[in-house]
């Protein structure tokens, strides 16, 4: 078992996952002053061409990148660590599973979004009328990604959960979002991807010739 597998091992999901749910649970809160909190995310965003342009950036390319570093992470760990791979892998699967699931939440919620009925100078065009708010699609994939690296390498969780951090904030802060949008994204995000990383491994240790994988894959 290598050092990072060890420390997967001792990592019990408890932390991360109420994490997960304490997010979700500070959306209800925010719904409430959604308003008043997206005003004022969106003016500070664009209280200087600086903070406008980094805005900007966190909310479109930064979650690029990360897919392209989650990319490279891939290939890096297939030639140096299978372990870590195979943790990746199993978190893949549930970054997938979490877009399917905020994709069908939009459709069933159909929240507008806050620009289209608030009215407020902000640095993006407002999407059209049926591409709905809630939850934030780019908020839940940055925390699934970001949650799928830190399993794979644990050393780097802070500066994954700091992109994934700043991804959400900027969506808020060019006007695509409420802030309640992107908290319920960043919670289902990370939720899905450690409760798919923390039970799929018992399912597939029962099909024949999975063992291995499935024992890298959690850390055991």
């Amino acid at each position: 078992m290598t050092t990072e597998s060890a420390r997967v091992t001792s990592t019990r999901p408890a932390i991360p996952v109420l994490i997960a749910l304490g997010l979700m649970a500070l959306s209800l809160p925010a719904f409430i002053v959604r308003e008043q909190l997206y005003t004022a995310v969106t003016a500070a965003a664009g209280s200087s061409p600086a903070l406008t342009l980094l805005a900007v950036f966190f909310a479109d390319a930064a979650l690029l990148l990360l897919v392209l570093f989650t990319a490279g992470l891939a290939v890096w760990s297939w030639f140096r660590d299978r372990a870590a791979f195979a943790r990746l892998v199993l978190g893949g699967l549930g970054v997938i599973l979490a877009y399917a699931a905020s994709s069908t939440l939009k459709l069933i919620l159909t929240e507008a979004r806050p620009c289209q009925s608030i009215h407020v100078a902000i640095a993006e065009t407002c999407p059209p009328h049926g591409d709905w708010s809630w939850p934030s699609n780019h908020s839940v994939l940055a925390a699934a990604f970001a949650t799928a690296c830190a399993l794979a390498i644990v050393r780097l969780r802070w500066y994954l959960a700091a992109t994934a951090l700043l991804i959400a904030v900027a969506r808020v802060g060019v006007g695509a979002h409420y802030p309640h949008d992107v908290l319920f994204g960043l919670g289902l995000g990370m939720l899905v991807v450690l409760v798919v990383f923390n039970f799929l491994p018992r399912l597939v240790r029962r099909l024949p010739g999975t063992a291995r994988i499935a024992q890298q894959a959690g850390g055991h």
